[in-house]
């Protein structure tokens, strides 16, 4: 019952209780109870929206791998944060460190961010054509 409330709420979390409790078969009461315990255990952390980055200005969507050099992992793992264009950042296996999630209005700003952080290691960036989405 509980992934069925959490799949509810990933696709629509403003949903009222009475709503939740529709969709997974329980009364409003029982709902409210679930989703409480589910935001009590720490499962749910925070309820957000999704906004359309494009339609703000933000065209280029890439991702950019880092093998961060000797010595400079702590210096780049605090500065990392300071970059708005950065969505997400992931520590990573293999041969690079991190992996970082970018979002930048055009070329210009994605190549000053790249400029920036190559201070830190050598870089490799990939361009987002197109998202695919799979259903769950």
């Amino acid at each position: 019952m509980d992934a069925k409330i959490l799949a509810t709420l990933e696709k629509n979390s403003r949903l009222s209780f009475a709503e939740i409790g529709r969709v997974v078969g329980l009364s409003p009461s029982a709902s409210r109870d679930r989703v409480q315990k589910l935001e009590g255990k720490g499962i749910i952390k925070n309820y957000t929206i999704t906004t359309d980055q494009c339609l703000l200005g933000y065209d280029i969507e890439a991702f950019i791998s880092i093998k961060v050099f000797h010595g400079k992992l702590k210096f780049f793992l605090s500065a990392v944060g300071s970059f708005p264009e950065v969505r997400k950042a992931y520590r990573i296996t293999g041969g690079q460190n991190l992996l970082l999630e970018v979002r930048a209005k055009d070329r210009l700003q994605l190549q000053n961010l790249i400029d920036q952080i190559m201070e830190y290691g050598d870089t490799v960036t990939q361009l987002v054509l197109s998202e695919v989405v799979l259903e769950r």
